[in-house]
């Protein structure tokens, strides 16, 4: 019994050393600010009552674009180039080749046959 109790109070003096050595934690660096508290504090107000600080853009719906073309010309360019029949055609295609479209486009085919049946009229 009195060996146990040996063993214990060297445990707590042993541990009573080493608390009376402790240092106080004073952070990795020194804290180092050009903004005093004050400031830094107004700037957190201001910025924490900012309208719409939480907004993401877009959040709201489709922004609007201004636009620079008028929609049915497009549309008419879109549906042109998906007709093509060399569409998928490019001058990569092949090594050192040219592409010179032979045939024609059925947009534009169908439109010179409306052009020609409304001048015969």
């Amino acid at each position: 019994m009195k060996t146990s109790h040996l063993f214990a109070a060297v445990a707590l003096a042993s541990l009573a050393a080493a608390g009376a050595q402790a240092e106080t934690y004073e952070g990795v660096h020194a804290p180092v600010s050009a903004k005093s508290r004050a400031d830094v504090e107004a700037q957190a107000i201001a910025t924490a009552n900012a309208k719409d600080q939480n907004v993401v853009r877009g959040s709201r719906g489709a922004e609007t674009v201004a636009v620079s073309r008028d929609r049915a010309g497009v549309e008419a360019e879109a549906i042109r180039a998906a007709a093509a029949p060399d569409q998928n055609v490019t001058a990569g295609s092949k090594v050192n080749s040219k592409v010179i479209s032979t045939m024609p486009n059925p947009v534009d085919a169908r439109a010179e046959a409306a052009k020609q049946g409304s001048s015969k009229l």
